[in-house]
C-alpha cells in the first residue's frame, strides 16, 4: 500500500482502522498457548483431536486416517522402481522427480519412457 497517495482523510481513517486492528491483536494470547489450552481439554476429556475433527489436528503430529482410509502415508518409504535401464539393469527410477540422466539420454534419442517399463 503506498501511503503517499492516500488523502489526509484515507490516512487518518487507515490509522483508525490499524488502532482497532492492534488493540484486538494485544488482547489475543499467543497461538502456542491457545493450542497448548486446547490440547489439555480435549485430553483431560477423553477425546483426541483426531475423533473432533476428523483430520490432521493442528498442533499435533498425528494424521488421522480419512473415513474409509487403508493407505498409510509412505513419506520417507521406499517406492517400487517402475522403469529400468536396458544397457544397466541396476539403474531404475521410479517415475518420481526429474528423469534420471540415463533415461534421459534415450528420451533425447527419441525413445520413449514407456519403452522402459519393468513388465510385472
Amino acid at each position: 500500500m503506498d501511503i503517499n497517495s492516500l488523502s489526509p482523510k484515507e490516512l487518518t481513517t487507515l490509522i483508525s482502522e490499524a488502532n482497532k486492528r492492534k488493540k484486538v491483536l494485544a488482547k489475543r494470547k499467543p497461538i502456542n498457548q491457545v493450542r497448548a489450552a486446547v490440547n489439555r481439554i480435549v485430553r483431560t476429556s477423553g477425546y483426541t483431536m483426531e475423533e473432533l475433527f476428523g483430520a490432521k489436528a493442528i498442533g499435533t503430529k498425528r494424521v488421522a486416517k480419512a473415513a474409509g482410509a487403508t493407505k498409510k502415508s509412505k513419506a520417507g518409504g521406499k517406492v517400487p522402481p517402475k522403469y529400468r535401464n536396458p544397457a544397466n539393469p541396476t539403474e531404475t527410477w521410479t517415475g518420481r522427480g526429474k528423469h534420471p540422466r540415463w533415461l534421459a539420454a534415450f528420451v533425447a534419442k527419441g525413445k520413449s519412457p514407456e519403452d522402459f517399463l519393468i513388465k510385472k
